[in-house]
């Protein structure tokens, strides 16, 4: 890692300041830890991935607005879309050397991809492109289509067409699908990253925290959409972005039950918020190209209440207890499916009524890599509930517990969602994760 990385890494240590004012970094800066961050990546994730999945020639191509989702993540972060056509030619010479990088376009792609094409002297870009594969005879070249993932599937048929009609018949049976390669390199957290992702995940938490507070809730006034719109404005006020609109919910006991799907249809419904309300909120944000996505809970207390009803905090509780169960048996090679399976069955054997749907995140916020259920897929997910644990890799823990609550008259679902790192060992929360329910308004700690 370079010296000016740690620099940067340095900043970010120091910058998670009080709930009120989360500090992010300049444009700039920002700019400049995602293009050293990408450096570090293609020097130290992208060789073992390649030479792991038999690929020596990946090749991803664009066009300007019809981006592949992966050739993003190799943008330098001055570069918001691709260029006319952009096509990336990454190859792995074999014993040990370097990867060589190249970019077959107009332009040069940042430092890393240097240039390789240039109209006035090779002539037309396909042709050209056919004949640096050729002279690098590479026995694997690897293009980004698959049917499970739609963010390895982002080779447009044109541009299908086009490469297959440069390359010499004799390579066309070479062309094989980079699905395990590009899912690898889009699961795969370096350690560089994963001394910032706290950080970023902090910064959410902070964020969340504050829209459920007084700060910004006035029960009797304050409706669920209005929290989600401060959220909406509060991220841009700290000059982020996020990659869904947030969703603030009520439960109560006067509310009738409700199943999944119906939650799912009304949770964006708009709602006054009221003493002995459960709250509930989904929220993300995106920062150096990485992606948090959290569910929490908040009780707005009655007046004369100091906490939460012992009720409630015990399907808490539950919940947590789902989380461990979940992360307990996450193991490197297990897949999603046999997860989901052995943590649904623990759980019922110790009384809790679950329900899991865990998924990757990192570059993007329902990411690439191994699916644990779906919230309408208890029995597996085909796919990408098939594929492997790897170590070095990221997931929301999401989920739910259901528990009978006595004086309501009806059962609580505690969703919760919480951003973890899996080391190939252990499973770890990236900034921690709710034990207790945030109150509105809060109280002093007790003395």
């Amino acid at each position: 890692m370079t010296r000016k990385l740690l620099a940067f890494f340095a900043i970010l240590s120091v910058t998670g300041a009080a709930i009120a004012d989360p500090k992010v970094l300049s444009m700039r800066d920002r700019a400049d830890t995602i293009d050293m961050l990408l450096k570090d990546r293609v020097e130290t994730v992208l060789p073992a991935l390649m030479r792991k999945t038999s690929i020596d020639m990946w090749i991803i191509i664009s066009r300007e607005y019809n981006e592949d989702p992966v050739i993003k993540t190799f943008l330098p972060a001055r570069w918001h879309a691709a260029r006319r056509t952009t096509v990336l030619m990454i190859t792995d010479p074999g014993d040990g050397q370097p990867l060589e990088t190249l970019s077959v376009s107009r332009y040069a792609v940042g430092e890393i991809f240097a240039g390789a094409w240039n109209k006035e002297e090779d002539g037309e870009q396909w042709a050209h492109l056919g004949r640096l594969i050729a002279e690098r005879d590479p026995d694997r070249i690897g293009l980004n289509f698959s049917e499970t993932w739609g963010h390895a599937d982002g080779i447009a048929h044109t541009e299908y067409e086009l490469f297959r009609a440069a390359l010499s018949e004799r390579l066309h049976s070479r062309i094989v699908s980079a699905e395990k390669l590009a899912v690898g390199w889009l699961e795969t957290r370096s350690p560089a990253e994963m001394e910032i992702y706290p950080h970023i995940v902090r910064i959410a938490h902070e964020i969340l925290a504050e829209g459920l507070s007084e700060a910004v809730i006035q029960p009797g006034v304050t409706t669920t959409d209005d929290v989600a719109w401060w959220y909406r404005e509060r991220i841009r006020e700290l000059k982020l972005t996020t990659w869904f609109h947030p969703s603030v919910s009520i439960d109560r006991a006067e509310a009738p039950e409700s199943s999944m799907s119906d939650w799912a249809l009304s949770r964006y419904e708009s709602e006054v918020i009221l003493p002995g309300d459960l709250l509930h909120v989904d929220f993300g944000i995106t920062y150096l190209r990485l992606n948090t996505d959290t569910q929490q809970h908040a009780y707005v207390l009655k007046p004369g209440e100091t906490d939460a009803p012992d009720e409630l905090k015990l399907a808490l509780a539950n919940g947590n207890r789902l989380q461990d169960i979940l992360t307990n048996n996450i193991e490197t090679g297990r897949t999603g499916n046999d997860i989901l399976r052995a943590s649904l069955n623990q759980a019922k054997e110790e009384g809790i009524t679950p329900s899991i749907y865990t998924h990757p995140i990192g570059y993007h916020g329902h990411a690439a890599g191994t699916t644990i259920g779906m919230w309408d897929q208890q029995d597996g997910v085909p796919g990408d509930g098939e594929y492997p644990i790897n170590p070095n890799t990221a997931y929301s823990i999401e989920l739910y517990a259901e528990t009978d609550i006595p004086s309501w008259g009806k059962a609580v679902r505690i969703r919760l969602e919480e951003d973890a790192y899996y080391d190939g060992e252990l499973t770890w929360y990236i900034d921690g994760r709710q034990r207790a329910f945030l109150l509105i308004p809060r109280q002093p700690a007790v003395q």
